[in-house]
């Protein structure tokens, strides 16, 4: 039996072919609503795929405490390299 044909706008991004991109980008919702809703979505996966305490496991954290650590280098980044030249001048 042949699946039904599913609308452009209803799939996801990785299952849009190339040529179908522009049509799906111009297809999608881009209100504050509609952007506040796909994070919704977005953290209510990552929760239940990392984080749930049934499945938990060193990914979540990890993951988590990776981004905190780049994010913290990121922002001390001036000052480190600063500091790292002082000692030759």
């Amino acid at each position: 039996m042949a699946e039904l044909p599913v609308p452009i706008k209803d799939l996801r991004l990785l299952d849009v072919k190339l040529g179908q991109l522009p049509t799906w980008l111009a297809s999608l919702n881009y209100t504050p609503r509609a952007f506040l809703e796909s994070c919704k979505r977005g953290h209510n996966r990552f929760y239940a795929k990392y984080w749930e305490p049934k499945r938990c496991g060193i990914a979540g954290p990890a993951m988590l405490i990776t981004a905190y650590v780049v994010f913290s280098y990121y922002v001390v980044y001036d000052h480190l390299k600063e500091e790292r030249w002082r000692k030759y001048h």
